[in-house]
């Protein structure tokens, strides 16, 4: 048996059938490397970039040591963002699917804390969450951590420079000494040292190598003076004419201003930063995950635990001081057996900076200068797909088959006009091919879902 199945693990038949049925076939390096350390009981700090399977990797480990019998946290999985938390629930569930009467709970910040109250009364196994609501319900007394077994901290790094460490230091507080404690982080500042000193019992050290495989992803850095960044832009956009891209900048000013100048070079573009509200959050990252729009503009911090699939380019707008910074932003292209393209603007006064990744990745930083693009001053990047917001959501018993039969029914769309649908609590959006989105409004404006009026709104 080859030391990269989950089969040479001792692991339980309802896991192992889970793994079958989700096509997990054989073991990540981070899985093969981490698992069996995680299995024995170890402490560890891992290292790895997102997309390697940490979280099928730590998601294995604490299910293994449920009892199912306990109706108290056993495990606690502490996440940066609601959407990373999000993602780490909904996979942990499918890991869980053939063990009964496992119950997971969401803990996070920009939801109502009743439904998270009434939840936590009947009992859960696993808690997933952000560090700032489950220290909510730890001063409301609505959780308690006395019976905890593991402990998680996904994307430490993340947390830390988020302005967490407080809040981590108050939850790990209240969780008992004998915990297994596994931290997760893509890069290793001496501030995760410190921490793991802090909390964690001889730790496991495990590192999967972060660099990128040059014939996956295509990097190239071109040198522009101060002022040509936004010329820059446009070349590699009208050369490379990517489907999908991720823009990345250091601040929000510069999030929003780059945004606001794609856009008026009509190259559909929305801005994600830390200033967003949630719901302005939710809606940007939806209508970029449906095909409503092309292009993100991102921080660092706010493109954590973004759920992209099939990415085709990055654009570092401004390097990164951090080479790991770097290595991260560059991974999340050329993922699932596809090529991507990272793409970089450089100004001479950040020489410094490619020469830290250089000596990071240990392989030289391909140059290239701006003339030899082939720059169509005619292009254009539209979203063939529009958004529109419907008043009711998950709470209302409002499902994606509502929102499909109804279109496709008394609407008279063809089901190929319709892409994505998503359902929040309140609310659920719908992709519509951009030529179908005034049919579909109208019948919004006198039809019904399910025997009532709901109201419909295009996003802007």
């Amino acid at each position: 048996m080859a030391n990269d199945s989950f089969r040479s693990l001792q692991l339980s038949k309802a896991q192992l059938d889970a793994l079958d049925s989700l096509g997990y076939e054989s073991m990540t390096a981070i899985q093969a490397q981490s698992l069996p350390e995680i299995l024995k009981g170890n402490d560890l700090i891992a290292q790895a970039k997102t997309g390697s399977g940490k979280t099928a990797a730590f998601g294995i480990g604490l299910l293994q040591k449920l009892n199912p019998r306990f109706f108290g946290a056993q495990a606690l999985v502490l996440c940066p963002t609601r959407e990373l938390a999000e993602q780490v629930g909904k996979e942990i569930r499918k890991l869980a699917r053939f063990m009964p009467n496992i119950k997971l709970v969401m803990l996070c910040g920009g939801k109502p804390i009743g439904p998270q109250i009434g939840s936590l009364e009947h009992g859960a196994h696993i808690v997933v969450g952000t560090p700032g609501r489950v220290q909510d319900h730890l001063r409301k007394n609505t959780l308690k951590l006395d019976g905890l077994t593991t402990l998680v901290l996904d994307e430490a790094d993340r947390m830390l420079d988020m302005g967490f460490a407080d809040a981590m230091q108050a939850i790990i507080g209240q969780t008992p000494k004998n915990r297994q404690t596994l931290l997760f982080s893509a890069t290793y500042p001496d501030t995760i040292q410190h921490m793991s000193r802090q909390i964690q019992r001889n730790p496991v050290t495990v590192t999967v190598e972060a660099e990128h495989n040059k014939e996956v992803i295509q990097q190239v850095f071109y040198e522009v003076s101060k002022h040509d960044r936004n010329t820059a832009l446009l070349s590699l956009f009208a050369h490379y004419q990517p489907e999908t891209c991720v823009v990345f900048c250091h601040t929000k000013k510069q999030c929003d201003d780059v945004a606001d100048f794609l856009n008026n070079e009509q190259i559909d573009a929305l801005a994600i930063h830390g200033d967003l509200d949630q719901r302005d959050r939710d809606q940007v990252l939806v209508r970029f995950a449906n095909n409503s729009c092309p292009v993100l503009v991102a921080t660092d911090v706010a493109a954590r635990g973004l759920d992209i699939k099939a990415l085709q380019m990055v654009i570092n707008y401004e390097l990164p001081r951090d080479p790991e910074v770097y290595v991260h932003r560059i991974g999340r292209t050329g993922r699932a057996g596809q090529t991507g393209l990272a793409m970089s603007i450089v100004t001479p006064n950040e020489t410094p900076r490619i020469l830290a990744i250089e000596e990071y990745s240990n392989r030289p930083c391909p140059c290239d200068e701006l003339t030899l693009l082939n720059n169509n001053v005619d292009f254009s990047l539209q979203a063939p797909m529009a958004t529109i917001q419907i008043d009711a959501g998950r709470k209302g018993k409002l499902r994606p088959g509502d929102i499909l039969g109804a279109l496709t029914g008394d609407a008279g769309l063809k089901g190929s006009q319709i892409g994505k649908i998503d359902i929040f609590d309140m609310s659920s959006y719908v992709a519509i091919e951009k030529s179908a989105i005034r049919q579909a409004l109208s019948y919004f404006s006198q039809g019904k879902i399910k025997g009532r009026n709901v109201r419909a709104r295009k996003l802007k």
